[in-house]
């Protein structure tokens, strides 16, 4: 019987609700049940009337909920990143983003969010790290739970990804990882884990990669008996987009619906493996079951009481207000020598591109299209006393081509093989990304032949402009009224997903006036091969604005830091450092921003660095400057929430989830398989567990971050040696002048007389909690270490094992800072 929660009584929704999912499985023929299996399209699932089901609609986050249309013509709330989410280390927050992410997906049709990544960051030069949470496994999975159940709140489902082990972008189709029982259980599946346990999430996807010699979308052991035995999971597994290969393979190992379609191992050749004698029926009708259970939670089975009526409903969510609350909590300033916060009347100077053109996500699938982005120069123009802040270009992180943004005004039109129009559409940013379905009203596949992206570009800067192409195929590409390239692009790379996430390339030169307008057209014929699973459009006119010489930008900056009371530098990575698609080579700063912050620094020692990055960069020049602020990529009220910050109308509320630091000192980079293979040899060391263990010391530690007050820790009491877990007693005092926030962490170390175990960390995170307190006040907060905080997996035994000794509860403000010890016996 299918429960409420893994563990607990069904109530009697549940059972009428397991009723009518049995009743329209009885109805279903053998051909209807296997085309429920495989997506219609990119983002939907086929309705079947005869049993009063609608067609299940899924749409990618986790940032936000962009819908199944690549456009910005129906925008979305762009909440700061996943890694910034986690930086709170408020799992409350999270759940108040995951209802704010149910609201938009209700508005725009949307069933089901492809959300949350908790993937670990494994290595520091993973490209998707900024769409996964922390490295610890304890802390993505407090966050994770709260925006699974703040989500489903909302009656939307989630998906859990990506199960297990994608924690790299190179050869993510192809890679064996192999991972030890025991690193797979305490880290890479404990996330995953607590989520089933603590927030009944109704989606997993299984990821790309194989794990030990079998691919995830037919991995029987880690889904069916893991995941679903094990652990109770009861919702729906989808594969990640194309990454089922096998019918039978993918049934038997428990993928229930392979995406996208039409074309899919799922459908007719389903059907056809069951007839032969190949499928069980009764395997078939699990999946299904799986599937319709979901369709009733989300309230589109006939017959069905949804899990969340609608009045039951979560009350309405400001979006600006979230995105710009999580942003300022997010934020960690990891160095502060007095320069924060902005003291009243002084003058600022704000330098860097990326101060101007603020990047505020990550780019790949979890791209949306926000109505409006306040960048770090918006935020601080509307902070600040007319006339108190000056601005200066600095340095440009983008030393390559981008897709078309400022000053381009563009539309698609659409034409048939006799230049007849059929069809316009928006053109966000330049980039054309039609998949399946998604195509401008009245366009068909079997009519489009080009598609030209056209309209003007306004350039800001006199000059050479470069302009280039990102796709395949036949392209023209004309820029005020001369046609400088008329040929096919190819490539080499068999990635279906080469006109997202490849190399653009340079195609035109053009002398440019500032603010002068120009005519742009990009035209490309389009065509589909015969073997792809859907049909799709997809290409990108780039751009990059005149290089004007380095060394004057960066006089130029200088000039305007010392002439300012304080300098206030934004430094930032590109699409092209961090995306999904491709993993890092380094840990630098794009372009000569560290050569800008150094000539910064030496002309106004009073300089504050801003860094806008999703996951570590290297900071050569962070024991000079006068403070440094961490804000991720902060989401579209990020220009807004760092002038809260840098004012002090807010504190900095984050923690590290990660750790930072210099590439050459990092204990894990290995990324790139060999002959198809990539070994964990850490095993259970990454992030913090194995600087400590190399005995190496980071740029700024696991849990680490300052505020605008000062706290005291008092006394830590710790109780209980039962099994089912600890409790730790905390008292601690606000010690400043100001109200403030303090995460209070709870690392548990081994001390007995083989303590620290070859085979086990020194210590690791077993709790946390938030305090907040006015200046003088002293409170009290209670955490729980879990029963699990003190198991290992014995890969003997291949079970849980509960290790009994003597331990300290070490309760501080990062892995580092540690302020008190409980010792305990269990």
């Amino acid at each position: 019987m299918v429960t409420g929660t893994p563990g607990s009584d069904p109530t009697s929704a549940d059972t009428a609700r397991e009723a009518a999912v049995e009743a329209a499985l009885g109805k279903l023929d053998l051909d209807a049940k296997a085309r429920l299996l495989g997506g219609q399209d990119m983002w939907s699932l086929p309705e079947l009337p005869e049993i009063g089901l609608s067609s299940l609609v899924m749409s990618d986050g986790p940032i936000g909920v962009r819908g199944i249309r690549w456009t910005a013509d129906d925008p979305s709330v762009a909440l700061p990143s996943p890694t910034a989410l986690a930086a709170t280390w408020d799992p409350e927050l999270a759940r108040r983003a995951g209802v704010l992410l149910a609201q938009e997906a209700r508005r725009k049709g949307v069933h089901v969010l492809l959300a949350p990544t908790v993937n670990l960051h494994r290595s520091p030069l993973g490209g998707r790290h900024f769409e996964a949470y922390s490295e610890d496994p304890y802390l993505t999975g407090r966050i994770g739970a709260g925006y699974v159940n703040g989500v489903q709140s909302g009656g939307v489902g989630t998906t859990v990804k990506h199960f297990v082990a994608n924690d790299a972008e190179t050869d993510r189709f192809t890679v064996d990882n192999l991972v030890s029982e025991r690193a797979l259980r305490e880290l890479y599946l404990a996330p995953f884990e607590a989520i089933v346990v603590n927030a009944h999430p109704w989606g997993i996807m299984t990821a790309y990669n194989t794990v030990n010699g079998t691919t995830m979308s037919e991995h029987r052991y880690l889904v069916n008996e893991v995941l679903r035995g094990e652990w109770g999971f009861d919702g729906y597994n989808v594969s990640d987009w194309m990454a089922a290969r096998s019918t039978t393979g993918a049934i038997d190992g428990g993928l229930d619906v392979a995406m996208p379609g039409p074309r899919t191992v799922y459908g007719a050749p389903l059907a056809r493996a069951v007839r032969d004698g190949h499928v069980a029926e009764a395997t078939l009708d699990g999946a299904v079951r799986n599937v319709l259970r979901l369709a009733a939670r989300v309230g589109i089975l006939e017959g069905a009481e949804p899990a969340v009526a609608p009045t039951d409903l979560p009350a309405p969510v400001d979006g600006e207000a979230l995105a710009r609350e999580i942003a300022h909590r997010s934020f960690v300033l990891v160095r502060n020598e007095g320069a924060l916060p902005l003291p009243e009347g002084r003058t600022v100077a704000l330098i860097g591109a990326a101060a101007r053109d603020a990047r505020v996500l990550g780019g790949g699938s979890a791209t949306v299209f926000p109505a409006h982005v306040v960048s770090p120069l918006d935020g601080l123009t509307a902070a600040l006393p007319e006339g108190t802040l000056t601005y200066a270009v600095g340095a440009d992180p983008n030393t390559e081509l981008a897709v078309a943004d400022k000053g381009f005004t563009l539309r698609a039109v659409c034409r048939d093989a006799a230049g007849t129009v059929i069809g316009t559409g928006s053109a966000p940013s330049g980039q054309i990304n039609w998949m399946g379905s998604d195509l401008p009203d009245g366009v068909t596949h079997d009519r489009l032949h080009t598609v030209e992206l056209t309209g003007t570009f306004t350039p800001r800067d006199t000059g050479t402009h470069s302009f280039g192409i990102k796709g395949l195929g036949p392209f023209t590409l004309t820029v005020a009224g001369t046609t400088y390239y008329d040929d096919v692009q190819t490539t080499d790379s068999d990635d279906p997903f080469i006109s997202f996430f490849g190399d653009p390339e340079l195609r035109a030169e053009v002398q440019l006036a500032a603010d002068t307008p120009v005519t742009v057209s990009l035209t490309h014929v389009v065509t589909f091969p015969d073997n792809v699973p859907m049909k799709s459009v997809g290409f990108s006119l780039c751009h990059q604005a005149p290089r004007r010489d380095p060394d004057e930008l960066i006089a130029e900056a200088a000039q305007a830091a010392r002439a300012a009371d304080t300098a206030v530098v934004v430094v930032a990575t590109t699409e092209r450092v961090e995306s999904e698609g491709f993993d890092r080579v380094d840990l630098e700063l794009p372009g000569h921003q560290d050569d800008l912050v150094r000539a910064v620094v030496a002309a106004n020692p009073n300089t504050v660095v801003v860094v806008n990055s999703g996951s570590p960069v290297e900071l050569p020049w962070r024991d000079e400057v006068a403070a440094v602020l961490l804000s991720w990529f902060p989401g579209q009220e990020g220009g807004a929430a760092l002038a809260d910050v840098l004012t002090g109308a807010q504190e900095p509320g984050g923690r590290l989830p990660t750790t930072w630091g210099a590439f050459t000192d990092a204990p894990v980079t290995q990324v790139t398989p060999s002959g198809g293979e990539l070994p964990y040899t850490e095993g259970v060391f990454i992030g913090y567990r194995a600087w400590e263990k190399e005995g190496r010391t980071p740029s700024y530690a696991f849990g680490h971050g300052l505020g605008y007050t000062e706290w005291t820790y008092e006394s830590a009491e710790a109780e209980g040696t039962r099994a089912d877990g600890v409790t730790v007693t905390v008292r601690v005092t606000n010690a400043g002048t100001r109200p403030g926030r303090e995460v209070v962490q709870a690392y548990l170390a081994p001390t007995g007389q083989e303590a620290p175990a070859p085979d086990r960390p020194a210590r690791w995170l077993a709790a946390f909690a938030g305090v907040e307190a006015t200046p003088g006040e002293t409170v009290e907060v209670t955490l729980e270490l879990p029963r699990r905080a003190f198991e290992i997996w014995d890969e003997s035994a291949r079970a849980w094992a509960f290790v009994k000794g003597s331990y300290e509860i070490q309760v501080g403000r990062s892995i580092t800072d540690r302020r008190l010890a409980a010792p305990i016996t269990v």
